[in-house]
């Protein structure tokens, strides 16, 4: 009988996490479009287009380095701008390693590689409000759903790609997918002068530092405000 029931609570919590990461797949879909395209428009084939994104499973260095490479970069310059454009998975797995503790350590060098920023944003936030669930089969739930969405969109855009022209400007899906998971952690004052205080950083500091880690700077500078904010006020405990 305790076997039968963790099965269901299993089970209903891997399905809570991919309906968590649902409204942000709308945003998902033409990102990994732009980035199968982007592969292919670099002079890369269907193969190598889905390896990378099978390997790697991360849009934004994923464009950043194929564009690089395919204008003519040394492949040391692409591949670290992806490590510096991807160091943020740094700062989101010491924040989500307490929230799923629980996982057994062979398991861990697989959910860091479901590690990407929707997975995060759902577990952090939606994951978190039902009490009901497992948090880490929440998050497994989230990240093949994810994954698997990418991948089919991956491959539709390195198959489509000789024929999108990239005049059709379908980067717009990489912001879209960043205000898809903002939107759901708004839920207080703290949360919207974090967003204001990163957001504004970045636009500032991604232009002046290089290799894009102004990115990181911001992050930092966000997380710092929050703590800030957030810290006890004198005659208060926690």
């Amino acid at each position: 009988m305790r076997h039968s029931v963790r099965m269901s609570k299993t089970r209903y919590s891997f399905i809570t996490g991919a309906k968590g990461v649902a409204p942000i797949l709308i945003g998902v879909a033409p990102f990994g479009l732009v980035a199968g395209a982007a592969i292919r428009h670099a002079g890369f084939g269907l193969a190598e287009s889905t390896g990378m994104s099978v390997i790697v499973f991360a849009g934004a260095s994923q464009i950043a380095a194929t564009t690089l490479f395919g204008s003519g970069a040394p492949l040391w310059v692409a591949l670290c701008t992806a490590l510096i454009i991807n160091a943020r998975m740094f700062i989101y797995s010491v924040s989500i390693a307490p929230v799923l503790a629980e996982a057994p350590a062979w398991a861990r060098p697989i959910l860091g590689y479901m590690l990407v920023d929707q997975n995060y944003a759902a577990t952090m936030t939606d994951g978190r409000d039902h009490d009901d669930v497992d948090i880490v089969w929440y998050y497994v739930g989230g990240g093949v759903a994810l994954w698997v969405v990418w991948q089919i969109c991956s491959v539709a855009g390195a198959l489509l790609g000789p024929f999108i022209p990239m005049s059709w400007g379908l980067d717009f899906a990489v912001p879209l997918v960043f205000l898809a998971m903002l939107a759901p952690a708004m839920k207080d004052k703290t949360a919207v002068g974090v967003a204001v205080v990163t957001g504004v950083a970045a636009a500032v500091l991604v232009p002046l530092l290089p290799l894009q880690s102004g990115l990181i700077v911001a992050i930092l500078g966000g997380m710092g405000f929050g703590a800030w904010i957030d810290r006890p006020k004198a005659g208060e405990s926690r």
